[in-house]
């Protein structure tokens, strides 16, 4: 029996955090208490503006889709996140480089995401369907899996939550495992599959469980004592003496 574990939401436990239109006094308030939202201001008119500027670089650089990283227009908007400026224009997912404007974003290191591409870049996919796994899943072999997509590998029934074992890397259901693989019980014929607990006698080739293991004459059990074989059958050293007389 393997154990299944069940994977936390890797999704939800991102931050999606939110860009914020604020005003000066907010702003400052924000970088003193190292806020998690992305400030969205503009440069102030006339002297203000060129004040600004001379603090201001656009965290894109070269790439500024502004031109100069450094001038600015009065007026301009533009994005402060943690230590980091840029020109609203300039505030984009780095892989499909749109604009995140008051969208949610996830920053990963340096870089700024948006919502679909983090979660197509990073997120976790079910090793069958491959389609990201956003809600909760379980794990297989450190493998993860939907809980859908979680079956086993003769009759598709779920496993998740339930008790299954495995065969050459593939798990089944207690019941499709015993039909196809387990050993027979040489009384009731079924399978003894051992899931659970169940605890069976071995005897030469014959195999019984464990509450199968009684005599045939009297059915008393003969787990522990001592029995005789009689052709196909096994009895107790009572009933064979019995037999005997």
């Amino acid at each position: 029996m393997t154990d299944v574990d069940v994977l936390s939401s890797r999704m939800k436990s991102r931050l999606h955090l939110q860009t914020k239109t604020i005003g000066a006094d907010r702003i400052k308030k924000a970088k003193e208490n190292n806020e998690d939202i992305a400030v969205l201001s503009m440069f102030l008119p006339n002297a203000s503006a060129r004040e600004e500027n001379r603090n201001f670089y656009c965290a894109l650089g070269d790439y500024c889709r502004l031109g100069d990283p450094k001038l600015t227009k009065a007026g301009t908007k533009k994005m402060e996140y943690k230590t980091r400026q840029w020109h609203e224009n300039c505030f984009c997912c780095c892989v499909c480089k749109t604009a995140i404007g008051t969208k949610s974003f996830i920053p990963r290191e340096q870089e700024i995401y948006c919502a679909g591409c983090y979660e197509e870049k990073f997120a976790t996919r079910c090793i069958k369907c491959n389609k990201v796994i956003t809600s909760g899943g379980v794990t297989y072999k450190n493998e993860p899996w939907h809980r859908e997509c979680f079956t086993c590998t003769h009759c598709n029934i779920t496993l998740a939550g339930q008790r299954f074992t495995s065969r050459d890397e593939k798990p089944y259901c207690a019941e499709c495992f015993g039909e196809l693989f387990a050993k027979r019980c040489t009384s009731c014929v079924k399978p003894i599959t051992g899931i659970g607990g169940t605890r069976f006698i071995s005897f030469e080739n014959r195999h019984w469980h464990h509450d199968c293991f009684v005599c045939a004459s009297c059915k008393t059990s003969l787990v522990g004592r001592g029995f005789i074989t009689d052709g196909p059958d096994i009895i107790c050293p009572e009933c064979a003496k019995q037999k005997l007389m």
